[in-house]
């Protein structure tokens, strides 16, 4: 499954322009055979926007969503985006997962806020591994900082994660976790893992882009700049079959000594 992704901030604070450089990269990535395109953390409103966060926020099956469904649907291909997501007065950071004809596949909140900024504007979610089927991949859904905690990316491993999508916005000075921890996580789990991250200043904030695609082997089949940029690479889930028979990470776990962990 050919996986396309988005390095860009697009418009902080526009959710029209984001919303229009969604679907102009979505037109690219299915020209070059993508069936799955993935989208930065907060990628519909802007990251660093303070308060507008609460404005802008809009429920899983709001107007946003809607737009982004006929987008999937007029190209053929799945979209993954980061969004503010509103039920009733509570605020979280979102991502969701719409297929090739517009439905709304999966919606994941994320779970492990970063800094001050965060706490502030969102409620951390609940659940931890949320996932679907799509052109014979088991996707899964995290968010950024979430991946920087290994328990994680290893209930996805047990739970059967092939493709791990992770829209983030990684900024100055972490980014060893693109350089470095994603590749690590993706051997180490036995998966795909697809780090899509933002760009540029915006706010405080100093996003360093390196957004990479690495498989169950440890390689990063695609890495981008510091610059946007649309990277390309292809997921097939009999290479991560074939990996973790012969990769002994996952069958020699011994749980039974673990339970100091939690």
């Amino acid at each position: 499954m050919r996986t396309a992704l988005l390095q860009s901030s697009g418009r902080p604070g526009s959710t029209a322009a984001n919303l229009k450089a969604l679907d102009e990269a979505a037109g690219r990535a299915a020209a070059a055979g993508a069936r799955l395109l993935a989208a930065p953390e907060m990628f519909l409103t802007g990251y660093a926007i303070g308060d507008e966060i609460g404005r802008l926020a809009e429920p899983a099956d709001g107007d946003c969503a809607d737009a982004v469904a006929d987008t999937a649907a007029r190209h053929g291909l799945a979209v993954l985006y980061g969004y503010p997501e509103r039920a009733g007065d509570t605020v979280y950071n979102s991502a969701q997962l719409i297929s090739a004809d517009g439905a709304r596949l999966a919606n994941y909140r994320k779970t492990h806020l970063f800094g001050c900024f965060e706490h502030d504007h969102f409620t951390p979610g609940e659940r931890q591994v949320v996932q679907a089927e799509l052109d014979g991949v088991r996707v899964g859904i995290l968010i950024c900082y979430d991946v920087e905690f290994p328990e994680n990316v290893r209930a996805h491993a047990l739970a059967g994660t092939d493709l791990l999508v992770v829209p983030t916005a990684q900024m100055h000075p972490f980014q060893f976790v693109a350089e470095s921890m994603i590749p690590v996580r993706a051997f180490e789990n036995q998966m795909y893992v697809a780090y899509v991250n933002r760009v540029g200043r915006e706010g405080e904030f100093e996003f360093v882009g390196l957004s990479v695609l690495a498989g169950p082997d440890g390689v990063a089949r695609a890495r981008a700049g510091r610059g946007e940029d649309l990277v390309l690479a292809d997921v097939d889930p009999a290479f991560v079959a074939a990996s973790r028979e012969a990769n002994p990470y996952l069958k020699d776990r011994r749980p039974g000594l673990y339970g100091s962990l939690v």
